[in-house]
């Protein structure tokens, strides 16, 4: 699999993104899209026009249902449009997007894009007790662009370990950052999930960036903002009753788009054959089988 290099322009915008106030934007972001007015509709209508939005899966399709913006960014799908993959041993793709790396963890290091990497210890930071369970390992990224389906589901079933989250940054994810600067996931705000599965252990991590104004899980509801200083370390495993899910279950929502970090402990599972770079995937899709 090739991968591109960060071109001269890629690396402008990077360096211009360094001096972007991004929490203050994302902040107003959080704001904008919440508020009730009658430029909702138009704002929507033109999104959709501009991003290509497939409004034909979404539960509601009628925009002028929508009272927020956010309310149809986060909007819900209907029924049985992302069919889950029930063979016993699949792992389904957890959102819709793009795959636009996936490949061993060697040791703890992970690729980003072309001569850039972050590690294990940059991105879940010490607090995640389940660190070394991924050390070679694999890993998928997937990035959700702005006209896709914004709710992030549980690959395969399990029952939740624990949760870090980390603040940082909000740099843009779109295509070309990961080429143009360095340790982006690792320095982007994120909430990182650790699950157990019968074969070993699963981590679904959700990365924000600019514009992403919020991240929600189902167990535990809004997580950020406030965007803090601090990491913080949730600890689920002697909750009682396990939080469990089952393969397709709700697991989050992005209200703004990002990217999906999905990461497996060694000998864990096996991709699919002839995944590329920068393939369209749906929510529910078999990516791997386990080992």
């Amino acid at each position: 699999m090739s991968h591109p290099t960060a071109s001269l322009w890629d690396k402008l915008k990077g360096f211009l993104f360094h001096l972007f106030p991004h929490h203050l934007v994302s902040r107003i972001t959080y704001w904008a899209t919440r508020r009730q007015s009658f430029v909702v509709p138009h704002a929507i209508k033109a999104f959709i026009k501009h991003f290509q939005v497939d409004m034909r899966d979404a539960q509601i399709e009628d925009i002028q249902n929508f009272a927020t913006f956010n309310e149809f960014f986060t909007r819900e799908l209907k029924p049985n449009v992302r069919p889950i993959a029930q063979d016993a041993n699949s792992i389904v793709c957890p959102c819709d997007g793009k795959i636009s790396m996936h490949g061993p963890i060697e040791q703890a290091t992970l690729i980003q894009a072309k001569n850039k990497y972050f590690t294990l210890r940059d991105f879940c930071t010490p607090l995640c007790t389940s660190l070394e369970y991924f050390v070679d390992g694999y890993f998928f990224t997937i990035y959700l662009s702005p006209r896709d389906y914004h709710r992030v589901h549980i690959p395969y079933t399990c029952h939740l370990l624990e949760m870090v989250y980390v603040p940082g940054r909000l740099f843009s994810v779109a295509p070309y950052a990961p080429r143009a600067i360095d340790k982006l996931y690792a320095r982007n705000e994120r909430v990182i999930p650790v699950f157990s599965l019968n074969e070993g252990h699963m981590a679904v991590a959700m990365v924000g960036a600019v514009n992403v104004a919020a991240i929600e899980m189902t167990w535990a509801g809004l997580i950020t903002p406030p965007h803090l200083s601090s990491p913080i370390y949730y600890d689920y495993s002697t909750k009682q009753p396990p939080v469990e899910f089952e393969k397709g279950a709700q697991m989050g929502t992005f209200n703004m788009g990002s990217t999906v970090v999905l990461m497996f402990s060694k000998s864990c599972i096996k991709p699919v054959v002839g995944l590329k770079h920068n393939q369209d995937v749906k929510m529910g899709e078999v990516i791997a089988t386990l080992q």
